[in-house]
């Protein structure tokens, strides 16, 4: 955690005031615990790679959507980045009209519909993310590789019972 000693971190999620009345419950806190630490940093890191690139969340979104979609050979229209973001027309024209300008992104007349417009990240937007990210993906995959088969599928089941549950309150939440 950016500025925050392990023992703080430690502090500001493992003593939460819980009675646990059994060891499971006492491992489940602790495996909660352990998973907003990871949230936690990975919200610092995000932090320092939009500030390192001088771009805001929607702006460093919409570039990793772009080359995401170029490296599987789709086309992305401005709806389609607006739709992707859950933000405006309006504020999708800021934000192209924005990325166009810094050198991020480039409008290219879609050849299927003359009137359209295609956008596309340069190739020194993905040379930037790259650069920022390298490192830090690399030892994320490191990490997840020395991971058994049987606790990485472990792993994959807790995260998605924890997607699940998370999914399910906010529907009940909504009803």
């Amino acid at each position: 955690m950016s500025g925050a000693s392990p023992s703080t971190a430690a502090t500001t999620f493992d003593q939460s005031g819980y009675w646990y009345e059994s060891d499971s419950q006492e491992r489940g806190a602790a495996v909660l615990n352990a998973l907003r630490r990871y949230r936690q940093a990975e919200k610092d890191m995000r932090a320092r790679t939009r500030l390192s690139m001088k771009m805001g969340e929607t702006d460093l979104t919409a570039i990793r959507f772009l080359l995401r979609e170029q490296r599987a050979d789709r086309t992305v229209n401005a709806s389609q980045l607006a739709e992707h973001l859950g933000i405006t027309t309006a504020s999708t024209a800021v934000l192209i009209n924005r990325l166009e300008k810094s050198g991020h992104i480039e409008r290219r007349a879609n050849p299927a519909d003359k009137r359209g417009v295609l956008l596309t990240a340069t190739g020194d937007s993905d040379e930037e993310v790259r650069a920022t990210m390298a490192g830090m993906h690399a030892q994320m995959i490191i990490a997840a590789e020395k991971l058994r088969p049987d606790v990485a599928q472990g792993v994959l089941e807790f995260l998605q019972e924890m997607t699940d549950a998370l999914d399910s309150s906010v529907a009940t939440d909504l009803t």
